[in-house]
């Protein structure tokens, strides 16, 4: 587990570090550049948003590791004080994640999160942490049947935003979660997934 946060935070520092060259913008009415009194750009207010990314995880009492590209959308609001943004965001994904190790296949096809945002503002760029509940979807197989349960679990993660417009922002995100272990009665034990994903998503701030 220490190894798949570790390269997923290591992924999103890379690209953290790249946007953080972006040129500086405004939201508002306010001039883009402005000598006198430069524009503040706001990150408060309600925003919709879609993401695409790729998760990689494993399975506790299992050789199967899922993986594969998941997309889907996000909602949220924020409030802003000065520098400091904090809110809300939920997100709801469809995922093609599987795996399979005979006579085992284990699949995540959908998973959601619902978590709390903070994060430090640059004007433009936004870096934040968030942490908050997971849920999903894990189908498991062998060769004669198949099993799909629903479980919750947590979710921890961070990322960066950049507002190209004064509506409009694009962001990089890692987040690692791990879902609670359920029972199967195909593999004849408890399992678990935990999985990392990195993705890439715009919000439309209104």
């Amino acid at each position: 587990m220490k190894k798949l946060m570790g390269a997923g935070a290591a992924i999103a520092l890379s690209m953290i570090a790249g946007a953080a060259s972006a040129a500086d913008l405004p939201r508002g009415g306010a001039s883009y550049y402005s000598p006198a009194s430069p524009a503040v750009y706001n990150w408060a207010g309600a925003y919709v948003g879609a993401t695409l990314g790729y998760q990689w995880g494993s399975v506790s009492n299992n050789p199967t590791r899922p993986s594969g590209i998941a997309g889907g959308l996000t909602g949220g609001y924020q409030w802003q004080s000065q520098q400091f943004v904090f809110g809300g965001e939920t997100d709801i994904q469809i995922s093609g994640a599987d795996d399979t190790k005979t006579p085992f296949k284990f699949a995540n096809p959908w998973f959601g999160t619902l978590r709390g945002r903070a994060g430090y503002a640059m004007n433009n760029i936004l870096f934040y942490a968030t942490l908050g509940l997971a849920y999903g979807g894990v189908r498991a197989d062998n060769l004669a049947l198949s099993e799909s349960k629903s479980t919750i679990g947590w979710t921890v993660g961070g990322g960066v935003e950049v507002g190209l417009t004064p509506n409009w922002t694009a962001k990089a995100e890692y987040l690692y979660v791990d879902f609670n272990s359920r029972t199967y009665s195909v593999t004849g034990t408890n399992n678990a997934l935990d999985f990392g994903m990195l993705r890439f998503g715009v919000n439309y701030h209104f």
